[in-house]
């Protein structure tokens, strides 16, 4: 998926003739840092929102704040700290508008939390990635789409944006246990609806 927010664009808004000012170097600091992962934070604002408009919406304000707190972040990974944002402001700004109810309780059960990182190995093709090869992309992103949203953002951040457990949890702001848990589940509903699909 492509992004196309409305106001990002390379040439910004940076006047010819305030080049080389504090705030000039900072623009594009942050250009040069956060306009590579564009394309994976509007693909989790499409997940989460379902709505195109919304989705572009909310990667402006995202892509808004984060430059406008850029002087707080402290290096890393910029791609961790830029889908926690908009986690953030799809909480904020589209819950309250009944778009979005990000379920903030862990309803773990002792076999999901027993998952191990090696279970997904980089190995053979696991039987959800052959599936997936078989179906087009758009019934593969409606079925993902179709899933309870606590499951299909953590299924995005893997399996989409392929964030590490502990970036994962990070953005979510949730042990790396729960990330484990949900991504558990959230596979094992995604392996029952592709096996619907196929049927």
């Amino acid at each position: 998926m492509t992004a196309h927010p409305r106001m990002l664009s390379k040439g910004g808004s940076t006047d010819a003739t305030a080049r080389g000012t504090p705030a000039d170097d900072k623009a594009e600091r942050f250009r040069a840092l956060a306009l590579p992962h564009l394309d994976e934070v509007y693909t989790l604002a499409r997940y989460l929102l379902r709505d195109v408009a919304d989705a572009e919406d909310a990667v402006q304000e995202c892509y808004l704040r984060a430059l406008r707190h850029f002087e707080t972040f402290r290096g890393g990974a910029v791609r961790p700290w830029l889908l926690a944002i908009l986690r953030n402001v799809c909480r904020a700004e589209y819950a309250r508008r009944g778009k979005l109810s990000l379920t903030q309780s862990d309803t773990r059960d002792e076999a999901a939390d027993r998952v191990s990182e090696g279970l997904w190995s980089e190995g053979a093709p696991s039987p959800e990635e052959a599936s997936l090869a078989r179906l087009d992309a758009e019934s593969t992103q409606q079925l993902i789409a179709d899933l309870p949203k606590q499951f299909r953002e953590v299924l995005v951040l893997r399996e989409v944006n392929d964030l590490s457990y502990r970036e994962i949890a990070d953005v979510i702001g949730a042990p790396v246990g729960t990330v484990m848990s949900r991504l558990a589940r959230g596979r094992n509903l995604l392996r029952q609806a592709l096996a619907a699909e196929e049927r």
